[in-house]
């Protein structure tokens, strides 16, 4: 099937980015990477009037920390060049993690973090990675710039909290207060799948105490999930078998899956059990091999 319609327009500042969505009134869509908007419009599921591709932008396409420890990812920056990043590596081993997941090497080629946020799939990897870190989306439009943590942008399945003249143009990760820590794991049906269940872990530690611990899945509900309960548990406490026992079994009881062609709602409440409990346990032992 073929898209419906549109206009096109490459706008090669911000502002005009803006003005264009402004003019659009609601009838216009942004295109970063495509890989979520593309099959959206050859199905026409999305049919908009407008299409505004800010690929020209200048200086979008970046990952880096602040001094404070702070990381920042622009609009433009690749899944590809998350995936091959020695930054996430040191600074962020559940970012780390997931990168390669994603999807397929076609698909980080040219997909982007911050338009994975804003399509708010809710089998969507970085949704749960970003959620799992506390991060924040910051929307840039015609009034400013505003920050906005990612449990108040993930609205809905497929929904965000863009005002329909704002461009999402960076995703921030706090800085850590202790040693990072985590990881991400994902039943996929085959390579480049969507997530059956999935699960991110981002612990941050002083010595062998948990002193922030954030735990998200995705593929179990009906959008990103935020298992504070399960992450609080962990809060204050060292990694013996009890506490990841306990913490593990909050996070399936967080999970609302429901019985489909991937697997029962039971089989995957035991594939979150069983990967938070992985990622737990890898934490122990990657500790241990460096004392």
């Amino acid at each position: 099937m073929y898209p419906s319609r549109f206009r096109y327009e490459a706008p090669r500042s911000l502002d005009d980015a803006i003005a264009l969505l402004q003019a659009g009134q609601g009838e216009a869509k942004v295109l970063a990477g495509g890989q979520s908007l593309v099959p959206l419009l050859k199905l026409r599921f999305a049919a908009p009037e407008l299409l505004v591709d800010i690929n020209n932008l200048p200086g979008l396409d970046y990952h880096r920390v602040d001094p404070d420890g702070t990381i920042r990812i622009g609009a433009l920056c690749r899944h590809a060049t998350l995936e091959r990043s020695p930054l996430l590596v040191e600074r962020q081993p559940t970012m780390a993690a997931a990168a390669p997941l994603v999807a397929d090497p076609l698909v980080r080629n040219r997909g982007t973090l911050v338009g994975s946020l804003c399509h708010a799939d809710p089998q969507g990897d970085w949704a749960a990675v970003v959620t799992a870190l506390g991060g924040r989306v910051v929307a840039a439009g015609p009034r400013g710039r505003r920050e906005i943590p990612i449990g108040e942008f993930v609205t809905g399945p497929f929904e965000n909290a863009l005002r329909y003249d704002e461009i999402a143009v960076e995703a921030v990760i706090p800085a850590s207060k202790g040693q990072p820590a985590g990881g991400y794991l994902k039943l996929e049906r085959r390579v480049g799948d969507f997530a059956t269940a999935a699960a991110a872990v981002a612990l941050e530690l002083s010595g062998d105490v948990v002193t922030r611990a954030g735990i998200a899945l995705c593929g179990v509900g009906p959008s990103t999930i935020d298992a504070t309960d399960a992450g609080r548990a962990l809060t204050g406490r060292t990694l013996t078998a009890a506490a990841i026992e306990e913490a593990a079994d909050l996070a399936a009881a967080a999970a609302q899956p429901r019985t489909d062609h991937r697997g029962s709602a039971a089989y995957k409440r035991q594939v979150v059990r069983t990967f938070v409990t992985r990622i737990l346990r890898n934490v122990v032992s990657t500790a241990e091999r460096a004392a």
